[in-house]
């Protein structure tokens, strides 16, 4: 089985679908990292927009949801999707 390797960078160009409903999510705005363990624990991917001058609310995907990382494709699985607002990172 061959490794497949991506930087941080490279994901932030690939956009995240649900392979429940086949919807678009976005692109990935940040991550959470554990530094101690050295993972990557979730993708922030940002949240629609309540007003214009609003806080938009983020959304939260588990690096366990994450079902396959294409060329140009995260495929997630967002049953447990997490938003959390932005105030709070």
């Amino acid at each position: 089985m061959e490794l497949e390797l991506h930087s941080l960078n490279a994901m932030r160009s690939m956009e995240v679908i649900d392979v429940s409903t086949g919807g678009k999510l976005g692109f990935i705005k940040d991550f959470k990292i554990d530094c101690e363990e050295n993972r990557l624990i979730s993708l922030i991917l940002p949240g629609a927009t309540k007003s214009w001058f609003g806080k938009e609310d983020e959304k939260e995907i588990m690096w366990g949801d994450i079902v396959r990382i294409g060329i140009d494709v995260i495929l997630v699985e967002s049953g447990d999707v997490i938003n959390e607002n932005s105030n709070n990172s």
